[in-house]
């Protein structure tokens, strides 16, 4: 069985509670006691999990340097989803609401993003199987828990799917900085795909060609663009505002 880690608080009491069948074993520092950490002991505890006392050099050591805030799991590995599982996604969707990260290779974006993502009640997230950030413990960890009930969907050609997509009814909008058309002033409320480039780049070409319309997020200050998981959820919780409206 393939495994791998998760570490801090927030990462293990969100797998805890969300997905408690694919933790394997607990790794507590000895040096760290308060009331926060043993909660998430007595959760562990309580579902039978293993737990493992060791020195925080230890963790340390496991996580590289990480911040593991005392405490680490082992845990059966995720794994993105083959693009042939995105039909079954979308048909358990009564309204789809896509959000495709075109090349996100930083792992800390890809885990803000998905985290954001199921904070917005988003259907899946979709990437490249070939430009993007792996699923590992740093995108784990970033995403709290997210990275576990969130649907990543690796695709072959995100061209082709962004096609496929579009023949199935659903709305492709991607954000590009240089177009007139604001993110605000765009109907965001049927079946929707938000397509995301890569910081400094952007989307690429053909990512733009296959997008329904370009939107861009205004900016009021002397900065040019905003780091892509926090656009990310600038564009994501429009969406929600006016589905909410509706």
């Amino acid at each position: 069985m393939s495994q791998d880690w998760i570490f801090g608080i927030h990462a293990i009491d969100g797998a805890i509670r969300r997905q408690p069948e694919s933790l394997v074993k607990l790794w507590v520092a000895r040096e760290r006691q308060d009331q926060r950490l043993a909660e998430v002991i007595a959760d562990a505890q309580a579902m039978g999990l293993a737990i493992e006392w060791v020195s925080k050099k230890t963790l340390d050591d496991k996580s590289k340097g990480a911040v593991h805030q005392g405490v680490m799991a082992q845990i059966k590995a995720a794994k993105a989803l083959n693009e042939n599982k995105l039909d079954e996604i979308l048909e358990k969707a009564q309204q789809p609401l896509l959000l495709v990260l075109d090349g996100v290779t930083d792992p800390h974006n890809l885990g803000a993003c998905l985290r954001t993502a199921d904070a917005a009640g988003a259907t899946a997230v979709i990437v490249p199987k070939n430009n993007s950030a792996s699923l590992n413990a740093t995108v784990r960890k970033v995403a709290c828990g997210a990275a576990e009930t969130m649907p990543l969907v690796e695709v072959t050609n995100l061209a082709r799917t962004l096609r496929a997509l579009k023949d199935k009814g659903i709305w492709v909008v991607g954000t590009a900085g240089e177009t007139d058309k604001e993110l605000f002033g765009v109907q965001l409320t049927g079946p929707l795909a938000i397509v995301m480039g890569a910081e400094g780049k952007g989307l690429r070409r053909l990512t733009r060609e296959h997008c329904d319309e370009l939107v861009a997020i205004p900016m009021a200050g002397l900065v040019s663009s905003l780091n892509v998981s926090v656009a990310t959820g600038v564009c994501l919780f429009e969406v929600v505002r006016q589905r909410q409206k509706v």
